[in-house]
């Protein structure tokens, strides 16, 4: 979840790490620090606070050297301080590390330590990684990159690693589920965990895969059986605000530009279907597929389940959602005529990726739904789709969770068309795709101009809870909803299914208890109304997020939509919670682009 920069070239590494470190903030984040290499001798500097806090600490001199690693911290082993900070030294202060990811052994690994008379200075689980690297090279390593490969041989847990020595102007760097690339400049290196640190510098990146350790140096790679460079059309543009007053109001107005780039080439009006080619799957292949399960975590969850919904629909077989994080541990079984979707923004997520790795053990067919080329489950999978939405920074996701549903459409088309789905309804579909872009800037361009859901989120910022409810193919968006204001607003929030309303939630319905009610203008119209109806009976205030004509005076507040084809409705009706969220968030004070205790990349379980 934390922000790793290397740094090996002729320009003075301070700078271009306290750079990196910047772009890395979105990440989420309680602690940064870096260290640099020069003349023989490792200089630390650290901070129990934020990027400008260590750039104040450093002031007008920063320490010299060419050479250098950086971090922000989230907090796993032990509080946020100073001396849990990273980088962490040897004893000999010869070796500073970065560490991303957990050390499962890491009690064992200290008391060892302890026993051999080192003395700790942190309560982390990465500070034994250091030693354990020092204690390496004292021990006769032929160079830094055997003496991390022989600290590591005794780790348990996940890790991106970058290590520096004070003898030698390089970084050795490793990966074990913790995404590390490294960009490949002019003469110079730069290593991150994320693109974002590396597009100002180069567009020329390498992804290190699980089990890789490389020796950076300027001049080049040296140890990896798999250095082709990817060329990325990333720019640090991308990562720049332009104008918004947060990352989230930027992703949230580049909706319609996102999902037009995700439908781009897609669509086959020909054949009434969509093209997925990333799916390796030819009609045959795709018409054995007999159910399909989506796997994610948060926001990629929510969106799995409208992807469940709209293949159960469209192609007439069974499918569902589940959390990634609980699939691997229950064992599943695993249904070789299922065809299994990862989703991940990241591509990183490592509840998501240890299912992904879960299925190829057992022979599952898995594709990936990601938004980052040459990400983990990218790589894993080896098939799938990608999402398009272009780079993410603000850690509650908006343009990739709308693309990750549209994308699924594409899916429930595809599916659908190599069984019963008529070449007209292919045709519709399609053309409710197409219209979606336009329908989604509508959305977006009535907020803008007359305020709409700003009003209701500063009528309601300061309910003490918020119910959010749908039915059918509307739960999910209610449920995603609700986590979007949970995750920025810190509003206490509850999504239920609009039919389990009245099995006991309905208790809690107060004047002070307003309730989210999304509802489609489907087939299942006049029991949303009902919903309604019973919550207004019981004093509660509603919130009616809908693309049909409801009865006047039924809700307290209407946040229209668009018409769209019932089956696209979902992926439309989203849109307005997310400014939801945001304005509360905003009238409430929040950090949008950073609430308190996540991050955006979840690399640890």
């Amino acid at each position: 979840m934390c922000g790793i920069v290397g740094y090996v070239g002729p320009r003075e590494a301070a700078g271009v790490l306290l750079d990196g470190l910047s772009r890395l903030e979105y990440r989420g984040y309680d602690s940064a620090g870096l260290a640099v290499a020069h003349r023989r001798k490792v200089t630390v500097r650290r901070t129990a606070g934020r990027v400008e806090d260590l750039r104040a600490l450093l002031g007008e001199a920063p320490p010299p050297g060419r050479s250098g690693v950086a971090h922000t911290r989230w907090a796993t082993h032990g509080e946020p301080s100073e001396a849990n900070a990273h980088p962490h030294t040897d004893a000999s202060g010869r070796v500073a590390i970065v560490h991303n990811g957990i050390v499962e052994n890491a009690d064992a690994l200290r008391a060892g330590l302890t026993a051999r008379g080192v003395v700790l200075r942190s309560d982390t689980d990465s500070e034994a990684l250091a030693h354990l690297v020092g204690e390496a090279l004292q021990g006769g390593a032929a160079t830094l990159a055997d003496a991390v490969r022989t600290a590591l041989a005794g780790v348990e847990g996940t890790y991106g690693l970058a290590v520096l020595d004070a003898r030698t102007p390089e970084i050795v760097v490793a990966r074990n589920g913790s995404p590390i690339v490294l960009g490949i400049g002019d003469g110079e290196m730069v290593v991150a965990s994320d693109l974002a640190a590396v597009v100002r510098h180069t567009q020329k990146v390498v992804f290190l895969d699980d089990g890789e350790i490389v020796t950076v140096r300027a001049d080049g790679i040296e140890g990896s059986t798999r250095i082709s460079p990817t060329t990325v059309d990333t720019g640090s543009e991308d990562y720049a605000l332009g104008g918004h007053p947060d990352f989230l109001a930027k992703e949230i107005a580049e909706q319609p530009d996102a999902v037009r780039r995700a439908l781009a080439g897609r669509l086959d009006t020909r054949f009434a279907t969509a093209r997925l080619g990333g799916l390796g799957m030819d009609p045959r292949e795709l018409r054995g597929v007999r159910r399909v399960l989506f796997l994610g975590c948060g926001s990629a969850y929510y969106a799995g389940e409208i992807g469940a919904g709209l293949v159960e629909q469209l192609a007439r077989i069974p499918a569902a959602a589940e959390p990634a994080g609980e699939f691997r541990h229950r064992n599943p079984v695993v249904d070789p005529d299922c065809l299994y979707v990862a989703v991940s923004q990241s591509g990183e997520t490592a509840d998501t990726l240890a299912a992904v790795q879960e299925l190829r053990r057992k022979g599952g067919r898995v594709i990936g739904a990601v938004n980052v080329i040459g990400s983990a489950i990218s790589r894993e999978c080896g098939a799938g789709v990608f999402l398009h939405s272009g780079p993410e920074v603000s850690v509650a996701s908006t343009k990739a969770v709308t693309t990750m549903s549209v994308t699924f459409a594409m899916l429930a088309v595809l599916l659908g068309r190599v069984r019963d789905l008529s070449v007209a309804d292919g045709r519709r579909l399609l053309d409710g795709l197409a219209a979606l872009p336009r329908h989604v800037e509508a959305v977006l361009a009535e907020d803008a101009a007359h305020g709409t859901v700003a009003a209701v989120a500063r009528r309601w910022a300061h309910a003490s809870s918020m119910f959010f409810v749908g039915r059918t193919r509307a739960s999910p968006v209610a449920r995603e909803g609700a986590q979007k204001l949970k995750e920025i607003s810190y509003c206490h929030a509850e999504a239920y299914p609009a039919s389990e309303l009245k099995h006991g939630p309905l208790a809690l319905v107060t004047p002070d208890m307003p309730s989210v009610v999304v509802v489609p203008d489907d087939e299942l119209l006049a029991k949303n109304v009902g919903t309604i109806e019973q919550i207004r009976a019981r004093g509660g205030p509603v919130i009616a997020v809908t693309d049909a004509e409801l009865p006047a005076g039924l809700a307290d507040a209407v946040l229209r939509v668009p018409r769209t084809e019932p089956e696209l409705a979902p992926i439309l009706l989203g849109i307005p919670l997310q400014l939801l969220a945001r304005h509360t968030a905003v009238a409430l004070g929040r950090d949008v682009d950073r609430p308190r205790n996540l991050a955006k990349s979840v690399t640890v379980e």
